[in-house]
């Protein structure tokens, strides 16, 4: 039996794994995908915001400054990008103006550090390409980025190496109350705990529903993006908001921590994990854009994505305990920014409802990945002398190397896609999209997994790359 059982390993559930493995506490994480952040934690703006738009008083207010604070010295000590760029909210017209005033207020109130209101000329002197129209911005400089997918693997890898279990591809079909906790029926069999935690995401209320009363209702939020080479990544320098409106914080251009440039999201109401682009979607994004930075070349857009955001009617974040269930629902925007905070909060309810908590003497958090092209000559070499496989370059775009990605399938959570590969070192994420190092990641899968090149899929469970027979192989039909 588990102390803990925690369903869900996005960015949330990840958090919450680390936060509970600094004690001497058994902690099991159930995920339903063949990877950890493979929901809304790998498709959103990778934004660390500030903390200035939350309502002051609600739950993401407080855990959004805390979080923020709490993720500048974890990506330090976890060896995640993160790029500390600050940002601006535009203003258009003298009423957008009035806005910012609001937005400050607010920010201040919430605890928001170093806030201030430029003139258009000088947030110009500070990203000389954001628009002549611009009459005034709201500057945060406590505003990051990170990669978000890395954020939450380094999360999870460290909780697992201080004891943690994670079971992924198991998906949770039926939850009930016993005299000592809880049995949670899945794909993959049952499992027992004396605690649960629902980390569900898009799913939460779902998964809510299985054990108690309903309480809320997810309405997913479909939010479109363009990801552009990094020949635009130097187009802002910070990341460049507009002011926000009913549907959230709106579409932003900004830098991301890999060189790119990413712009978006629009707001559009799905069913479940409706992640399809559309060519409505994406004008919309492109034309609201522009108004903001009207030089952005789209013409070097790499890709296009989109990410399920999991609102609520509630308009906060569903922190919550009952007979040893807790709720961590509804977390759309600041998720991300308050994920550590968050996981604070979660294990302070726990521990109000019984569970106690004994520090762990032994708990290590650091963690570290070698990126070889950010090494200097003389520690490449010193390097390939002594593992070769770091001489062997298998991304041409991003300069990654078979080494890095061997050391990542002999990490504490191996991947098992190409796209898997993709999150843990960069293979396939620059300009060619993987299609020169797409069958080299396939064939290195296949050899060090034991599988057959067929079996590699190319990222969730059901993605197959090959299909039909193959001598020797099985068959996808």
């Amino acid at each position: 039996m588990y102390d803990v059982l925690i369903i869900g390993c996005g960015i949330v559930g990840a958090a919450a794994a680390f936060e509970l493995s600094k004690y001497q506490v058994r902690v099991g994480i159930l995920e339903k995908e063949n990877d950890v952040a493979n929901g809304t934690t790998k498709a959103n703006s990778a934004i660390l915001h500030a903390g200035y738009d939350p309502l002051p008083g609600t739950l993401m207010a407080r855990l959004n400054v805390r979080g923020v604070a709490l993720a500048r010295e974890l990506c330090q000590k976890l060896d995640v990008p993160y790029r500390a760029c600050g940002s601006f909210v535009l203003a258009f017209t003298p009423e957008e103006c009035a806005t910012l005033d609001t937005l400050k207020a607010r920010g201040d109130a919430n605890g928001v550090p170093g806030l201030g209101i430029l003139t258009g000329d000088q947030a110009r002197s500070m990203d000389p390409q954001l628009s002549d129209q611009v009459q005034a911005a709201l500057y945060a400089p406590t505003a990051a980025i990170c990669s978000p997918w890395e954020y939450c693997l380094a999360l999870a890898e460290t909780a697992v190496r201080n004891g943690a279990r994670l079971h992924l591809e198991t998906e949770v079909t039926g939850i009930e109350k016993t005299g000592g906790g809880w049995l949670v029926h899945t794909s993959q069999g049952d499992f027992s705990a004396r605690y649960l935690v629902n980390a569900a995401g898009v799913h939460a209320d779902a998964v809510h529903d299985m054990a108690a009363p309903h309480a809320f209702t997810i309405r997913p939020s479909r939010g479109e993006y363009y990801l552009l080479d990094k020949a635009e990544g130097s187009r802002v320098s910070h990341t460049i908001f507009q002011c926000p409106n009913r549907n959230g914080k709106g579409v932003l251009v900004s830098p991301t921590v890999h060189g790119n440039l990413i712009v978006g999201p629009n707001a559009a109401p799905v069913e479940g994990d409706d992640t399809a682009t559309t060519a409505a979607g994406l004008d919309f994004v492109r034309t609201t854009a522009l108004k903001s930075v009207p030089s952005i070349a789209f013409g070097q857009c790499i890709r296009n994505f989109a990410g399920v955001r999991a609102n609520t009617e509630i308009h906060d974040f569903i922190l919550q305990e009952k007979d040893g269930f807790v709720d961590a629902a509804g977390i759309c925007s600041p998720g991300l920014s308050a994920a550590p905070a968050i996981a604070e909060y979660l294990v302070q309810l726990l521990n109000d409802a019984g569970l106690a908590l004994e520090p762990r003497p032994d708990f290590v958090c650091e963690r570290h990945r070698t990126r070889f092209k950010e090494l200097s000559p003389a520690q490449r070499a010193d390097l390939v002398a002594k593992e070769p496989a770091f001489g062997r370059v298998i991304c041409r775009c991003e300069t990654v190397t078979e080494g890095e990605i061997l050391e990542a399938l002999h990490g504490p959570i191996p991947p098992r896609s190409v796209d898997a590969v993709k999150r843990r070192v960069n293979a396939g994420m620059g300009r060619c999209q993987g299609g020169f190092c797409g069958p080299r990641v396939v064939e290195i899968l296949a050899r060090e997994l034991h599988l057959h090149p067929e079996d590699i899929q190319q990222d969730k469970k059901g993605t197959w790359l090959l299909w039909g027979e193959t001598k020797g192989g099985s068959a996808h039909v």
